[in-house]
């Protein structure tokens, strides 16, 4: 993802696409929230960042269906 435009790159994917990202997402925001909450995650900003990922990625999908 770029570092000035995060959402223009998702805009250019299809829906499938977006789709298996937001799967992909989701299992590492799972995961993340389990090492977090047992004390193993060593970069507690990755928690956030995969939060707001996958944010974006469900905008993007919701327009693209819209």
């Amino acid at each position: 993802m770029s570092k000035k435009h995060p959402f223009s790159e998702l805009t250019g994917k299809s829906v499938e696409e977006l789709a298996q990202l937001e799967a992909e997402l989701a299992a590492k925001r799972f995961t993340l929230r389990f090492q977090h909450a047992v004390g193993q995650v060593e970069n507690t900003a990755e928690v956030r960042k995969t939060r707001r990922e996958l944010a974006r990625v469900k905008t993007a999908l919701a327009a693209k269906l819209a």
